[in-house]
């Protein structure tokens, strides 16, 4: 291999890329947005629940109810209205998520340790979030139910009792159950895409749409010269897009990484590697810059968008698809993040990941070479 051939090929994509604005805006002002958008915009916290109430009751014991829930981070009573009629209403209109309605006679029944019913209407147009927001309310009704049966237990008894079973619970890695802590991580995956795979699906095509690729051809290049000079460039500006990432990350939402800085520099290059050799294979094969482009995001954004376990959990997907995951890079770099920022894990515990990734580049980079010399370089 003539390391000068590579020199001169990488010099020429670098003066392309200076002077192609539509490039250097793909490459770094897209991946500033992901990660913006994603980190503000993305959340999977319930939180502030927009919730209207119907108090029959108007009794200390029913406002007691009301006070206590509107005191935790969950619910947000906006409202309270007047009937059941007004919260259908409500709901029907988006106007609220959560309607609670105490019936009349709530105090007297608790009071006479009678059961209370109490009505509790859910949107439930999302069914994720509803499903959240159902768990939310029937948790702090049966707080509230234990505390009552331990206060009628006690009235009953001479000796004071307690809550036979103490469930004391601890969140490992992500104590505070932010989902920004692994939706800034799976970002990064994607910019790497962006960047990696969409600006490389170009460059080879671009050559055969302006005529140069025969010029090219006739140069005493070989193939692997010939990709490896496409490719550095990129391979900089990738890395470069996943520091920013990562620097964004700890400076806007405090994600901080907990294992070693240089081992997610090392999964990144990897990485970056077969998202570039993704790119170049695409633009060997489909000759055309539209059509490149559009398989690029077919075949690669779209994928680690949603099978990748980012967004959505693999074990709720299909037998098929849970194939298909296995075959998406981003898959096992995700896991490979998840480990370093979330759990402090060592090479040790991702070597499997890291392997896999190394075979896809090896085999991708095999496939490019091959594509390249039954073009004649």
């Amino acid at each position: 291999m003539n390391i000068r051939n590579v020199r001169a090929i990488a010099r020429k994509e670098y003066y392309h890329l200076i002077r192609d604005f539509r490039s250097l805006y793909l490459a770094f002002i897209i991946p500033l947005l992901l990660v913006l958008l994603f980190g503000y915009a993305l959340s999977m916290d319930v939180e502030h629940i927009r919730t209207v109430v119907v108090d029959h009751d108007h009794t200390p014991e029913s406002r007691d109810f009301i006070m206590k829930l509107a005191a935790t981070p969950y619910f947000n009573i906006i409202a309270h209205l007047p009937d059941t009629k007004a919260v259908i209403r409500a709901l029907d209109h988006n106007q609220a998520i959560l309607g609670i309605v105490i019936p009349p006679r709530f105090a007297e029944d608790l009071k006479g340790d009678r059961k209370s019913p109490l009505q509790v209407l859910i949107d439930g147009s999302d069914p994720n979030y509803a499903g959240n927001i159902r768990a939310f309310i029937t948790a702090y009704i049966a707080r509230e139910n234990q505390a009552r049966l331990v206060a009628f237990l006690n009235r009953q008894s001479r000796e004071t009792i307690h809550a036979p079973v103490e469930g004391r619970i601890r969140v490992w890695f992500n104590e505070d159950l932010e989902s920004r802590n692994f939706i800034v991580p799976g970002i990064i995956a994607l910019i790497i895409m962006i960047v990696g795979a969409l600006l490389t699906s170009l460059v080879i095509a671009r050559e055969y749409e302006n005529g140069t690729m025969e010029t090219i051809l006739s140069l005493p290049v070989r193939a692997i010269e010939f990709l490896l000079g496409k490719a550095i460039p990129y391979f900089f500006i990738s890395l470069a897009d996943v520091l920013m990432a990562i620097l964004m990350g700890q400076l806007l939402f405090g994600v901080v990484m907990k294992s070693s800085f240089w081992l997610m520099v090392a999964a990144s290059c990897v990485y970056i590697g077969v998202a570039l050799a993704i790119g170049l294979l695409i633009s060997v094969k489909t000759k055309a810059q539209l059509v490149a482009n559009q398989m690029a995001i077919v075949l690669t954004y779209l994928p680690s968008l949603l099978l990748s376990n980012f967004v959505f959990p693999r074990e709720n997907m299909p037998l098929v698809l849970k194939g298909v995951s296995l075959l998406v890079p981003a898959t096992y770099y995700i896991d490979i993040l998840n480990g370093l920022y979330l759990r402090n894990l060592s090479f040790a515990s991702l070597w499997l990941d890291f392997a896999v990734l190394a075979i896809m580049f090896l085999l991708l980079f095999a496939l490019n070479i091959r594509a390249l010399k039954k073009e004649g370089l």
